[in-house]
């Protein structure tokens, strides 16, 4: 989406809304949310602080948008993951996936919604509230996916859905951490291939 409305102070002409927010991303991701300063923003984005506010509104929302983008792309974990017909290859797509893209160095490292509120004060308490939100519909997108599996019968009766998707949410975390200190890729694998075989041998049913 482009607006190309006549030259006025702060607003270039065929201001590029989509590819002002994708770098907006990248820099809430590298440095978090309160660790983003306007200018940094600004900057990035190839405008002035008045286009951000008309286009976006204020900083918070600026950063809703921002991990909006993130999560619904095509090529998002989840979305990627969840496309496997069975469970073993919605875990596989999950793990090694977290392991790939929280390694790509075509972007800030580690996983953005986790990155960006990791430091964050009561100051910034509406935006941590609203992406813990974001964690736990993610959780619960887990749980219903495991849960599913387990009336399928390709997860045994000793899964407990709820706990499963814990255990994968922590995993995510740590990588996400992990990934932003330096990981590699080959170590996250190792890391995600040892949690997928224990996954498998406990609570998935051969087919």
């Amino acid at each position: 989406m482009t607006i190309t409305k006549a030259a006025c102070v702060g607003r270039p002409r065929g201001f590029d809304i989509d590819l002002a927010l994708e770098q907006a991303l990248n820099v809430f991701w590298r440095h978090g949310y309160e660790g983003t300063s306007l200018n940094e923003l600004t900057e990035a984005m190839g405008i002035k602080k008045p286009s951000l506010y008309a286009a976006f509104g204020n900083k918070e929302q600026l950063f809703l948008k921002a991990i909006d983008l993130y999560e619904n792309r095509p090529d998002s974990l989840f979305n990627t993951a969840f496309k496997h017909q069975y469970v073993a290859d919605v875990v596989r797509g999950l793990l090694l996936g977290a392991a790939a893209k929280f390694t790509d160095c075509s972007h800030p490292q580690g996983c953005a919604l986790i990155n960006s509120t990791l430091s964050c004060s009561e100051a910034s308490e509406s935006i941590k509230q609203a992406v813990l939100e974001r964690k736990a519909q993610h959780k619960l997108q887990l749980i219903a996916r495991f849960e599913q599996a387990k009336h399928q019968g390709e997860l045994n009766a000793d899964c407990q859905p709820e706990v499963l998707a814990r255990f994968i949410s922590t995993l995510f975390q740590g990588m996400s951490i992990q990934a932003s200190e330096g990981a590699s890729i080959e170590e996250l694998q190792q890391v995600a291939s040892m949690a997928i075989a224990g996954i498998l041998i406990l609570y998935v049913n051969p087919k």
